[in-house]
């Protein structure tokens, strides 16, 4: 499926659709592999390990907490919301990479993930196993319509217009004093999608992202580790609108 996708209009939709503090700066339109992305996740609690320590999860639901800044060593008090808005590149960049130049390459090939690899695939089964789930907010996708033989970029978005929360995963790498924050986006099949099953090659298994029920966000990032994989579903067709994206 495609990579390209549009990151929320305006900043307060952050608050509205996701119930968190908004971003003091927005970032560009599109996000692209390698490009910069907002991601939500738990916010970090203080007291319990942070996911790039490597420590064992702790908590009852078997997920890390997430620590923002390596920074904060005074004691604070509980975020009031359990969810917290990160930066990061999209495309993931898996903790065993030798060099950050590695990273780069790496990463546009990882901005995706299949949701049945996840657990497995090399690159992304410390982060599953770690609990690094990640909610990723956008306001459409762009897949390609290739019935006629030609790529036609076409912008995937809610029917009411409201921004969607797509599945990820996040991890931290570090070397030498340099770190990367980087996210993937989760997929899942979409052959029999009576949308989605238009784009891509044809001939290749048609994909989609792992969009989220709104009522499941917080659910979806402290969830146990075994009941995790049943919010990978495919998005109910009538809720979704496509439209070709017009040339300027």
């Amino acid at each position: 499926m495609s990579t390209q996708y549009e990151c929320l209009k305006s900043a307060d939709l952050y608050a509205e659709a996701f119930g968190i503090a908004p971003p003091e700066t927005l970032l560009g339109k599109e996000v692209w592999p390698r490009q910069q992305g907002f991601f939500i996740r738990k916010a970090f609690v203080p007291g319990q390990p942070a996911p790039e320590t490597g420590a064992e999860p702790t908590s009852e639901t078997g997920a890390p907490a997430a620590n923002i800044s390596d920074a904060m060593t005074d004691p604070v008090p509980a975020p009031a919301s359990p969810l917290e808005l990160a930066q990061g590149q999209f495309g993931l960049v898996p903790t065993w990479v030798k060099s950050a130049s590695d990273a780069k390459l790496r990463s546009t090939k990882l901005a995706v993930t299949r949701y049945e690899t996840m657990s497995t695939a090399t690159p992304t089964r410390e982060t599953w196993l770690n609990a690094q789930r990640c909610i990723i907010p956008m306001q459409a996708f762009i897949e390609d319509d290739w019935r006629n033989r030609k790529a036609v970029p076409t912008r995937i978005a809610r029917v009411d217009g409201k921004p969607m929360g797509v599945a990820g995963l996040w991890e931290r790498w570090t070397q030498d004093g340099e770190e990367i924050i980087s996210y993937t986006l989760l997929t899942v099949n979409a052959n029999s999608h009576a949308l989605m099953n238009r784009y891509g090659q044809n001939g290749n298994e048609k994909r989609m992202p792992a969009i989220l029920n709104e009522g499941a966000y917080g659910a979806w990032l402290t969830a146990p580790l075994e009941k995790a994989r049943e919010f990978m579903r495919a998005y109910p067709t009538q809720l979704l609108l496509a439209n070709p994206v017009q040339k300027k």
